[in-house]
């Protein structure tokens, strides 16, 4: 009969130690079994290298599951394939480019865990507001998010943004296709500034680097305070220093042509003190206007605030 007993007791660990052996292991999340079935490195689309970010670090107790993202998806899973069967229903919620799934639905899934800093007004942004959800620029699934890279951020941004690409291809902009910035150097594209910037002002954000435009200065020149944009397009333009028009037609879209009358495009044909001629060479009003965006001079001189040296 303890013969008996022993064998028995035996057989039925044998079976256990099989059955375990049977049941599917988890590849990359906890958990994921029940999708790595199906989903696996043969994939058209590489699922199993979330293991390779930090949606995949194991040890990390807040790293998802598939089920935190896509739900629970018993239609998908339950679905029996075959001759004459119906197509495979989408999980619950799909991040894909002709996904059926709403933009608030796709986006609320990230914002679960990622709702604070930077993105605390991601609701009230532009890209909200307009139907952009974070799986339109972000790619979960990749050991290389291109959004997050600076050399391929922005073509990412560029897909919509197709004026910008235009004018950072310019014989004058910003080193953004050098890599040496990135559209996130200036822009905060979760943020619900008016445009996205990571400064509350245009101004601000331009001090950023251009640290020594900010003065304050004994003669403040007002467009500076403002907005830089005012003369500057700051994605690239065809003229030096990202000027949108050349002197002195940019400085007479606000000054009045009477302090410096008939300033037009032309070479003095000889010597000449005329100040209506002297505007139009080389750099035009900054020959004698040299401190455009603010002067320091206390000289008690009428022409002392004019931003000369």
């Amino acid at each position: 009969m303890k013969r008996f007993l022993a064998l028995a007791i035996v057989a039925a660990l044998f079976a256990g130690g099989a059955a375990a052996q049977d049941q599917p292991k988890d590849k990359v999340l906890t958990g994921d079994a029940k999708c790595t079935r199906c989903h696996d490195e043969n994939d058209t689309f590489p699922v199993l290298a979330i293991g390779q970010t930090k949606h995949g670090t194991r040890a990390d107790a807040r790293t998802p599951s598939c089920t935190s993202c896509h739900g629970e998806s018993e239609a998908h899973m339950s679905h029996k394939s075959g001759s004459g069967a119906p197509p495979r229903p989408r999980p619950d919620v799909s991040f894909s480019k002709t996904s059926k799934t709403s933009y608030e639905t796709r986006s609320q899934v990230c914002m679960t865990c990622h709702q604070g800093s930077a993105r605390m007004d991601w609701q009230m942004s532009a890209h909200a507001t307009r139907d952009v959800a974070c799986s339109s620029c972000h790619q979960v699934h990749t050991a290389r998010d291109p959004v997050r890279d600076k050399l391929a951020q922005s073509d990412t941004c560029f897909t919509c943004h197709k004026e910008q690409r235009a004018q950072v291809n310019r014989p004058v902009h910003h080193p953004i296709v050098e890599g040496k910035m990135s559209c996130s150097s200036c822009h905060n594209v979760h943020g619900a500034n008016p445009k996205q910037l990571v400064r509350d002002s245009v101004t601000e954000t331009c001090y950023t680097c251009h640290m020594e435009k900010r003065g304050p200065f004994v003669h403040s020149h007002p467009p500076v305070q403002e907005d830089c944009s005012i003369c500057h397009q700051p994605h690239g333009t065809t003229i030096a220093s990202l000027l949108k028009a050349r002197a002195p037609y940019l400085c007479q879209e606000c000054h009045s042509h009477t302090s410096h009358p008939s300033q037009l495009a032309g070479l003095p044909t000889g010597r000449t003190t005329s100040t209506s001629a002297l505007g139009t060479v080389a750099r035009g009003c900054m020959n004698c206007h040299t401190n455009i965006h603010g002067g320091n001079s206390t000289q008690n001189s009428a022409t002392a605030e004019r931003f000369r040296r």
